[in-house]
């Protein structure tokens, strides 16, 4: 301690729980300083992954999948998971192929860009598939 006192520093107990503790001389609030500024740099560096939600539906016309297919790429390249849903409406119910096949052709045609990470299930209403983007490590 007299030691710290006379080099103005700081006394830190490193492991106390050691025997015997351990203690390191340094300066505390430039230590603490220096870390919160590590802390703020990753947390900058970090990506918030969005889960975007496309809707299909089971009669779906070709230029409308089409359009909906170039937004899930978009959202797969901008580096957020995608929650396709075909929706089914009264008697449509009955046909949930057309629902099964709509997403098998979606989770084929983007394929190079992500992983199904929730194979296509029939939920109440609606069919949902989740898809998420392929990391590139």
């Amino acid at each position: 301690m007299q030691l710290a006192v006379e080099l103005n520093l700081d006394l830190v107990n490193v492991a106390p729980t050691a025997k015997p503790p351990v203690c390191r001389i340094m300066d505390y609030g430039k230590f603490r300083y220096e870390q919160q500024k590590k802390e703020k740099e990753a947390r900058k560096n970090q990506k918030i992954v969005d889960i975007k939600e496309v809707w299909f539906r089971a009669n779906i016309d070709e230029n409308d999948y089409q359009t909906k297919y170039r937004n899930v790429v978009k959202f797969l390249n901008e580096g957020d998971k995608v929650k396709a849903s075909v929706r089914f409406r009264g008697r449509e119910i009955a046909h949930a192929s057309l629902g099964q096949k709509i997403l098998d052709r979606l989770s084929k045609e983007v394929a190079e860009l992500c992983s199904v990470e929730r194979a296509p299930k029939l939920e109440g209403r609606s069919m949902i598939m989740i898809l998420a983007p392929k990391t590139n490590s």
